[in-house]
């Protein structure tokens, strides 16, 4: 069976490219054919006459499947700010018809595709479509990373509300402590959990270094 899902955070900087890439990390372990997705980079360096993004080159190396780069990063900007604003720098629009037939062939290469959006879950993507359309247009779960500091828990009900009044689903939500000095931090795990009626996935622990690899067993706790 064909599976994938949408990773979102409550913020940008919070840890999706860390969960997704562990996600897609984890599928391939199970010897499922497992591809990540970035359909917009912002924030990319020039080599050899391509656009190369950090988190692209994790999803890639979590992957257990070649695809063309193109596929796997429709849309790569070299500013790293917000994706509408370095589309109108760099004279270009960011197209949904072109990101869904993206996902298309890398689902016909897979067994799953983890894609991965940039930002949190509003943001704009031009004038008119955000980060939330994208989601919708694909029309697969999300999963929610909330990035545990202070403000946590209010962005995390407002992602939550926002994903659910468009008619997605919502898979479940991971806990990321970015901070490890964190005031009251179960106490915060705590509301959540009881605040968000969808699955609580796991914690991620603070680490100057983390590592896709050592991240929960997600897969497992996902309502497949």
């Amino acid at each position: 069976m064909k599976q994938a899902y949408f990773v979102t955070g409550t913020d940008t900087g919070v840890g999706k490219t860390l969960i997704a890439s562990a996600l897609v990390y984890q599928f391939a372990q199970q010897d499922l054919k497992s591809l990540g997705m970035k359909p917009i980079a912002a924030g990319c360096e020039l080599v050899d006459g391509n656009f190369v993004n950090e988190d692209v080159t994790q999803l890639i190396a979590a992957s257990n499947v070649q695809a063309p780069v193109k596929l796997v990063n429709p849309y790569a900007f070299a500013p790293p700010i917000a994706p509408h604003i370095a589309a109108q720098q760099a004279g270009a629009t960011i197209s949904l018809d072109v990101i869904a037939d993206a996902f298309m062939q890398l689902s016909a290469l897979a067994d799953v595709v983890i894609v991965e959006g940039a930002g949190g879950f509003c943001v704009p993507l031009d004038d008119h479509a955000t980060m939330a359309d994208l989601a919708v247009k694909l029309n697969i779960p999300v999963i929610l990373v909330v990035g545990m500091r202070l403000g946590c828990i209010n962005h995390a009900l407002l992602t939550v509300e926002a994903i659910q009044s468009r008619g997605l689903k919502l898979a479940g939500w991971v806990a990321n402590q970015l901070d490890p000095d964190m005031p009251v931090f179960e106490e915060n795990i705590a509301t959540l959990k009881l605040q968000i009626k969808s699955p609580y996935l796991g914690m991620v622990p603070w680490s100057p270094q983390p590592l896709h690899q050592n991240t929960p067993a997600l897969i497992s706790k996902l309502p497949i």
